[in-house]
């Protein structure tokens, strides 16, 4: 496999981190009330140089009626500004005890929310420059119209975005909606990660093989270690690629996005072991570690996302299954999704065909586990739980190719029913939960029956 889409993800990447910044988008339109101060600003000291007539319905009066109405338009607007603030705070506050604190950033990276703050700071920003514009001049005092026009017409646009940031606030905060968005989130990570991993250009593979590569690494590679604790968030595939190719050497990773790394401990392989100084320092620049994890390149946090609030959800503090099965749901459609279009590259080769990176990737077995094991362990006892994810299991065996991957749904469909054989006590349930466990028989039966003729 040639790496074709890491500087994609690189640019996805830097997008993240913007979004997740509440800074970006107000301090962008704060730049922008700056700019159209200068436009207008040019425009009324036209206007007082005599050079047009401003229309008729453009604001007129004294200098010091602008600087009442400007002066009140700054006060209730920077006031709206710290009910918006308390309102952010209030709702990252719930998000955090009823989501969970990882999902913070699902909030903050609401356009909604930055769009809103960032609009009523730029209003205030633009009344307050244009009320200090207001002064002397040499045909009497300088009283900036259009710009005390233009003032009202942004605040007239405050109350549109107002009333928009209540309403959008309330529905965000509902539990479907947070699950369905991180949920819509994965399903691009799925997309982006794995839709784009195909070799580039048709040239021939060269060089030795990967288990050639191993021996050789195991027998006279050396060891590269970490150079910062934190969770792996990104991985410079390209620059990795790149490097490599220019120094003949080939780099093993042991760990992939997601993981934890400790500064000093061994991450990596290289081979020959003379290029491994120069790896060293070129891993701290390829990889990007930090004190939380990312859905750019680790789409197994997505699915810990819905798992952590369905765990939550079946807590005996909350005792919320709706909510869980809502979770159950989403992750069953998470889960079709890889089956149809997560490939992940382990062995990434250069322009020429030699093998250069073998990353770490996490198998589909994997991802199945994370999604249905916890919730199985916190749903003991719970019909409805394991009835629901015997449904998807059932779903998703429609979507597998291969006997491997239906066995492994056979065995979390198995665990299942062993749970609801240990747990359920009424015979009436454990019959439901036991006929559910039935049809994802039947539909590995009927894709084995398939796959012989």
């Amino acid at each position: 496999m040639r790496v074709t889409w890491s500087s994609a993800l690189g640019s996805h990447w830097r997008r993240e981190v913007l979004r997740t910044s509440l800074w970006v988008v107000p301090s962008l339109e704060v730049l922008g009330a700056v700019a159209l101060f200068g436009c207008t600003l040019v425009l009324d000291r036209a206007a007082y140089r005599g050079a047009f007539a401003v229309p008729s319905w453009v604001i007129s009066g004294s200098a010091d009626a602008a600087r009442q109405i400007l002066t009140a338009i700054a006060a209730a607007v920077i006031t709206v500004v710290g009910v918006v603030f308390s309102i952010i705070l209030v709702t990252l506050t719930l998000a955090s005890t009823q989501f969970g604190p990882r999902m913070l950033r699902n909030f903050m990276r609401d356009r909604g929310t930055q769009l809103t703050l960032g609009t009523f700071v730029a209003t205030f920003v633009y009344a307050v420059l244009v009320l200090v514009s207001i002064g002397p001049g040499p045909h009497g005092d300088f009283v900036p119209h259009i710009g005390v026009t233009t003032t009202l017409g942004l605040m007239v646009a405050d109350l549109a975005i107002l009333i928009y940031f209540i309403h959008h606030t309330a529905v965000s905060i509902q539990l479907p909606q947070v699950i369905a968005s991180i949920a819509g989130d994965l399903a691009g990570a799925i997309e982006a990660q794995g839709g784009g991993q195909h070799p580039r250009g048709g040239g021939p593979e060269r060089g030795p093989d990967t288990t050639e590569i191993v021996a050789l690494l195991e027998s006279g590679g050396a060891v590269v270690r970490a150079p910062a604790s934190g969770y792996v968030q990104f991985i410079r595939l390209d620059s990795l690629v790149t490097f490599a190719a220019d120094a003949g050497a080939v780099i093993s990773l042991n760990y992939r996005p997601g993981h934890f790394i400790l500064q000093g401990h061994p991450v990596a392989a290289v081979w020959p072991a003379s290029a491994a100084a120069q790896v060293s320092e070129v891993f701290g620049r390829s990889h990007i570690t930090g004190p939380y994890r990312t859905l750019t390149q680790d789409v197994s946090f997505g699915i810990d996302q819905l798992v952590e609030i369905a765990i939550r959800a079946l807590s005996p503090a909350v005792n919320d299954t709706f909510t869980a099965l809502t979770c159950i749901d989403w992750l069953g459609d998470s889960l079709c999704k890889i089956l149809r279009h997560w490939h992940p590259a382990r062995v990434h080769r250069d322009s020429q065909g030699y093998v250069r990176v073998m990353a770490a990737q996490p198998g589909y077995e994997r991802l199945v586990q994370r999604a249905f094991e916890k919730i199985r362990q916190a749903g003991q006892g719970m019909p409805a739980v394991m009835i629901r994810q015997l449904e998807a299991l059932a779903k998703m065996m429609l979507e597998t190719s291969d006997a491997g991957q239906r066995r492994l749904l056979l065995d979390q469909a198995e665990m299942i029913q062993r749970a609801s054989d240990r747990s359920v006590t009424e015979a009436s349930d454990q019959a439901d939960v036991r006929r559910r466990f039935e049809a994802v028989l039947m539909a590995e039966a009927g894709l084995a029956l398939r796959d012989a003729a």
